[in-house]
């Protein structure tokens, strides 16, 4: 129980000084590096409170996926970070009433007669009702009670991928085509010609 509180709120603390430091870093390089591990500590807290499933999608979508994609744009756009931080400037007003109206809802959410009489880690035990993992369940109702409306998401994005790859070929008569079975059926012996120069001249 003594462990549990302590990983509990080590990887909520740094969480939470991980997504300040994103907004607050003058390096967006940085503030990539620092999205990657609040989302590495955000997923640790699903796995913790036994949604593996949420915490495994994370790493591998969020961390894998979509950060480096984050990474490789940063570090190939030439940013102006004086034009950055006219619009911070800029923008201040507004992000700070979003601010005070985000921690006013959070507020209103942890005061509240179910959260006062309960502890953070007392609520992140609190889903484990049931011995079969997360994942289990999540895979059974997915292919029994929405197996049909599963397959019909899986065909929209198929159209869509055709449809997309469709819309943007261009069929280019100039360029020279690899023909395969021209390739296996060419004659090694006639594929090379030797010619003998004689030296001092041309071919």
């Amino acid at each position: 129980m003594i462990a549990h509180s302590i990983f509990f709120y080590t990887f909520a603390f740094v969480a939470i000084v991980a997504a300040i430091m994103v907004t607050v870093s003058k390096n967006t390089v940085h503030s990539v590096f620092f999205l990657i591990l609040d989302f590495i500590s955000v997923s640790c807290l699903f796995i913790m409170i036994g949604a593996e499933f949420l915490g495994m999608m994370m790493l591998i979508v969020y961390v894998g996926a979509v950060a480096v994609l984050f990474l490789f744009v940063v570090m190939m756009l030439d940013i102006n970070y004086i034009k950055l931080r006219e619009g911070f400037l800029q923008y201040l007003p507004f992000g700070v009433l979003l601010g005070i109206v985000l921690i006013v809802e959070l507020g209103i959410a942890f005061f509240t007669e179910t959260f006062s009489e309960m502890s953070l880690v007392e609520y992140a035990q609190m889903p484990e009702i049931t011995i079969t993992e997360n994942t289990k369940l999540l895979g059974f109702v997915l292919y029994t009670k929405y197996f049909y409306l599963f397959q019909i998401s899986g065909i929209i994005l198929l159209v869509a991928m055709i449809g997309s790859i469709t819309l943007t070929l261009r069929q280019r008569e100039i360029s020279k085509k690899q023909i395969i079975s021209d390739q296996n059926n060419a004659d090694a012996s006639k594929a090379i010609i030797k010619k003998k120069i004689k030296l001092r001249e041309g071919i």
